[in-house]
């Protein structure tokens, strides 16, 4: 497939900037690939559409405020973005405006906090940190959320605000690691759940936490020639037992976003065994789906890797008819965007 198949023009006014102000009213475009038929409803219709015995499998990840920045010692400011904890102070991390600076860095908002650069590679870098916090507590304490590049914020506003902190951040947000929010999970509430219980709908926690990878664009011709970062990522027992009973059952195992996805597509056709591991899994058209059944998912960037995850799910004529249609409803779309939901 060529990658710019995958391009669409989408209007400036319809990439949300800000979340719904209640997660479960955002929109919900509902596809069923039988008939083609697109309805129009909100997230909390959901429990009407979803039928009893069906298992989500939900990507508990938990964002790191992923985000910070540096002052060299003659001034200048560098952008930073958490990757990983190499070991305790060793951080692999990505560097805006360093340039050939070779000397000490402090933290902008702690100039207590001395970092040193130690190396680099393919774009990123490895710091020391000479602090006794751990990674997490200390971007807790001076991290701003990684919110993706199109969301604008103004120079004066505070990205560590407690809307994002809050909002970009699922309300079962467990397992602290994660880059980016799965966006598709920003929509649940307790209340959303508790109906969906009533229901006889299940639900199981998977882990993946997301990377450098959601951020790379796909800018070869061939998607094929794409190269995916991996990921990490843990199926409990727990949630491995209920998605092999699921499957036994001949009931759905319905993925809420491209993570959960790519987590349950990682493992071989059959059983589902309880693991950690770490996944590259690039999924595009033609693909043969061996454990995910129905997809919850928000509406993607262009030639991006997630839009072609759908497409690999509806078909690529019916991937740009439902966006054709989401951008003529005037739909939001990307992260804090609405939703839809593909069976």
């Amino acid at each position: 497939m060529n990658s710019n198949e995958l391009d669409f023009h989408l209007p400036p006014e319809l990439i949300a900037q800000s979340p719904a102000p209640d997660r479960a009213a955002s929109r919900l475009l509902h596809y069923r690939r039988t008939g083609g038929v697109i309805d129009h409803l909100h997230f909390s219709d959901l429990p009407g559409l979803l039928r009893p015995g069906d298992l989500l499998i939900l990507n508990d990840a938990r964002v790191v405020p992923a985000r910070f920045a540096l002052r060299k010692s003659t001034g200048g400011k560098i952008e930073g973005l958490f990757v990983r904890e190499l070991a305790h102070g060793r951080w692999n991390v990505m560097l805006r405006n360093l340039g050939t600076f070779t000397g000490e860095l402090h933290f902008e908002a702690d100039p207590t906090i001395a970092v040193s650069v130690l190396g680099s590679k393919d774009g990123e870098y490895e710091i020391q940190v000479r602090s006794t916090e751990p990674a997490a507590a200390l971007l807790d304490r001076l991290g701003r959320m990684p919110l993706p590049p199109y969301i604008r914020r103004e120079k004066e506003h505070d990205d560590r605000d407690e809307m994002d902190r809050s909002r970009y951040q699922t309300v079962y947000a467990k397992a602290s690691g994660s880059i980016a929010a799965p966006t598709a999970g920003l929509h649940f509430t307790p209340e959303l759940f508790s109906q969906l219980e009533k229901a006889g709908v299940q639900k199981a926690f998977v882990t993946l936490h997301v990377g450098l990878g959601t951020f790379k664009p796909v800018a070869v011709d061939r998607l094929e020639d794409h190269a995916m970062h991996v990921e990490a990522y843990t199926i409990e027992p727990l949630a491995a037992g209920a998605i092999n009973a699921a499957k036994s059952d001949g009931r759905r195992v319905i993925a809420v976003g491209t993570t959960a996805a790519r987590v349950l597509e990682s493992q071989p056709a059959g059983t589902i065994e309880p693991k950690s591991g770490e996944t590259g899994i690039f999924i595009y058209s033609p693909y043969a789906w061996k454990h995910v059944d129905a997809l919850i998912t928000n509406f993607h960037l262009p030639r991006s890797t997630l839009i072609a995850l759908v497409a690999a799910m509806v078909g690529l004529d019916e991937q740009r008819r439902i966006y054709a249609t989401a951008i003529a409803e005037k739909y939001r779309f990307f992260s804090y965007g609405d939703a839809m939901f593909v069976e």
